[in-house]
C-alpha cells in the first residue's frame, strides 16, 4: 500500500514538474514573442506611477494580453525599479520584453504632446503638437508668435498645465549667440539668467528641456554640442586649405550659412571663399558688414547703405584683408563641413539667381553678366509689386 502511495506521490511530483515547466516555458515564450497591438500607441508614464498602474493601462489599449505576465516579466528581469516618466511610442505588435525596455531604459520621450521653441534667423514662434502614433507624424495643434501683443492660444495654456507635456528648444542654422539668449529668457519653463555666449559656439540643434532646467544648462549642452562637431569636421578636413585652426573654420562656416540657404549651394558657396583666400582677394559678402553693423544682436531690416560698405570696421570685408575676427553667427554641421571641404571649383563670384540660389562665376566679366541678369530679375519683381 505505502509503496502504491509512494509511486503515485512521485508520478504526481513528475507530472507537477513536467507542467511547471510547461508554465514556464509558456510565459516566456508570451512575454517574448510579438504582442497583441495592431498599431503604434503613445503610453503615459506619469511621475510616480508604476508598472502595477502601467500594466493595467497597456492591457486597456491592447498591447498586452496579460498584465500579471508582464509584471512577472519585469520582475523577473529586475527592471521594475527602473521605470521612468515620459511619453513612448510602443510599435505595432511589440512583445512585453521589448515594452519593458521601452519604458525603462530612459531617455527622452518620443511620443505625446510637446512644445516646441523655434528660435529663427528672422523671428521665434512656438508651436504645440502630438504626434500620432499612427503614421509616426506630428500633428499642429497651435502655432504663434511668443512676441505679439495677444494671448497664447488656449491649446498651448491646456497643454502647459500639464505634468506630462513635453519641451523642446529648436535653433535654426545661422541664428547669432544673442539671439538665442534673448529668445531663452522668454521661454517660461527655463530657470535662471545667462551671459551671451561667443559668437558661433552653440550647436543649432533641437533639444529637449524639462521644467525648471536652467538657462544655463542648456547653453551648455548647446556648447559642447558644437565643440564635439567641430572637433569632428576638423579631423575630416581637406588638404592644403587656407584655414589654421578650428576657429577659423568656424569663422568661414558661419559666412557661407549666412550666404545661402539652398543645401546644395554650401559646398559652391564656400568654394568661393576659399579659392579668394588663397588668391589674396577680399571676401566683400555683406553678412560680415551687416554683423558690423548689428553685433547680431537682431535683424538690420534694411538695405546695405554705401557709407557703411565703405566704413573701416573689422567686420567690412569689403575693407579688410581675410576673414573678420570672429564667426557672424552659429552655423550648422553641413556649414561647416562645406566650409572644410569646399567643391573643388574656380569661382570667385556669385550673386543671387532669383530662384533663391545664386549663379556662380570664375570671371569679372562673366560676373556681371550674372549681375545684370539679377537686375532685370529684381526690375521685373519690383513691378509685378
Amino acid at each position: 500500500m505505502w509503496r502504491n502511495i509512494a509511486s503515485n506521490a512521485l508520478t504526481f511530483l513528475v507530472v507537477a514538474v513536467f507542467l511547471a515547466g510547461g508554465v514556464l516555458i509558456w510565459a516566456q515564450s508570451e512575454y517574448e514573442n510579438a504582442g497583441p497591438l495592431p498599431e503604434p500607441i503613445c503610453l503615459e508614464v506619469p511621475r510616480g506611477s508604476n508598472m502595477s498602474r502601467v500594466s493595467e493601462d497597456l492591457v486597456s489599449q491592447g498591447a498586452v494580453s496579460s498584465g500579471t505576465l508582464f509584471r512577472l516579466g519585469a520582475d523577473y528581469s529586475e527592471k521594475t525599479q527602473d521605470l521612468k516618466a515620459g511619453s513612448y511610442l510602443v510599435p505595432e505588435g511589440a512583445s512585453m520584453r521589448e515594452i519593458t525596455d521601452i519604458i525603462t531604459r530612459g531617455g527622452a520621450s518620443t511620443c505625446g504632446t510637446e512644445v516646441v521653441y523655434r528660435i529663427g534667423v528672422n523671428s521665434a514662434e512656438v508651436e504645440v503638437r502630438s504626434l500620432d502614433p499612427a503614421t509616426g507624424r506630428f500633428v499642429e495643434l497651435a502655432e504663434f508668435d511668443p512676441a505679439a501683443d495677444e494671448p497664447a492660444p488656449e491649446a498651448f495654456t491646456e497643454v502647459r498645465g500639464r505634468a506630462d507635456t513635453r519641451y523642446r528648444i529648436a535653433l535654426a542654422e545661422g541664428v547669432t549667440s544673442w539671439q538665442v539668449v534673448e529668445e531663452l529668457r522668454s521661454v517660461d519653463v527655463l530657470d535662471g539668467e545667462v551671459e551671451v555666449p561667443p559668437e558661433g559656439s552653440l550647436a543649432p540643434d533641437s533639444y529637449e528641456v524639462a521644467e525648471g532646467d536652467t538657462r544655463a544648462s542648456l547653453i551648455e549642452r548647446m556648447r559642447r554640442a558644437q565643440d564635439i562637431i567641430l572637433q569632428e569636421e576638423w579631423a575630416n578636413r581637406a588638404d592644403d586649405l587656407p584655414i589654421e585652426s578650428p576657429e577659423e573654420a568656424l569663422i568661414l562656416a558661419s559666412i557661407v550659412e549666412k550666404e545661402t540657404g539652398v543645401a546644395e549651394e554650401r559646398p559652391q558657396v564656400a568654394s568661393v571663399f576659399v579659392n579668394r583666400l588663397r588668391d589674396g582677394m577680399r571676401l566683400q559678402t555683406d553678412p560680415t558688414v551687416i554683423y558690423g553693423i548689428t553685433n547680431g544682436q537682431g535683424v538690420l531690416g534694411r538695405g546695405i547703405r554705401q557709407s557703411e560698405l565703405r566704413a573701416e570696421t573689422p567686420y567690412n570685408t569689403y575693407v579688410i584683408d581675410g576673414l573678420p575676427p570672429t564667426p557672424i553667427a552659429n552655423p550648422g554641421r553641413a556649414s561647416l563641413r562645406a566650409a572644410l571641404n569646399p567643391a573643388e571649383t574656380d569661382y570667385v563670384f556669385f550673386v543671387a539667381d532669383g530662384t533663391g540660389g545664386h549663379a556662380f562665376a570664375e570671371t569679372l566679366a562673366e560676373h556681371n553678366e550674372n549681375v545684370a541678369r539679377w537686375r532685370e530679375i529684381e526690375a521685373e519683381q519690383a513691378q509685378q509689386n
